[in-house]
């Protein structure tokens, strides 16, 4: 019988491997927070924290291979994965504003600036805003609108409450 031989990383070991394995920057921070939500199991005593780095590729392979399909067996198959931005870095998708405060009613600024744009594609079959249209928020919460419209030239109103 042959022994399978694992290979056993720490946090800063685990933290590059995912970066090259995925190609995005993973820190160990995002490792630690595997851990501590149950995506990957630690190995290790004595504070010790120590990766397998097979249950690593599983984690990764089972996030980026399945999570497209999975929505759309929940959501319909003609859900435009292109609008979950999943390729773009967390650093990205809270620029602007977004970083001022929290805000859970807050949509990250690549969606409004795709529905302001004025392209077309598979899904947005039409565009929506003309060159002199004015933009409204009637519930400007943190400003996502406003700052995109106004970074695209769009002419806009916003209504806030306070």
């Amino acid at each position: 019988m042959t022994e399978v031989k694992t290979e056993i990383l720490t946090l800063k070991e685990a933290a590059e491997f995912a970066s090259l394995h995925i190609n995005k920057n993973v820190t160990t921070s995002n490792i630690s927070y595997l851990i501590n939500y149950g995506r990957i199991e630690k190995k290790g005593n004595n504070g010790t924290v120590l990766i397998e780095k097979q249950d690593l590729i599983e984690y990764y392979e089972n996030y980026y291979g399945n999570r497209e399909a999975n929505w759309k067996e929940k959501l319909g198959s003609d859900l435009n994965w292109a609008l979950s931005f999943e390729n773009l870095k967390e650093a990205e998708t809270t620029k602007h504003v977004h970083r001022l405060h929290p805000y859970k009613g807050k949509y990250i600024p690549q969606l409004v600036e795709y529905f302001l744009g004025d392209h077309t594609d598979e899904f947005k079959k039409q565009v929506f805003f003309q060159k002199n249209d004015i933009v409204l928020d009637p519930f400007c919460g943190s400003g996502t609108t406003l700052t995109v419209a106004q970074r695209m030239n769009k002419n806009f109103i916003t209504i806030t409450l306070t």
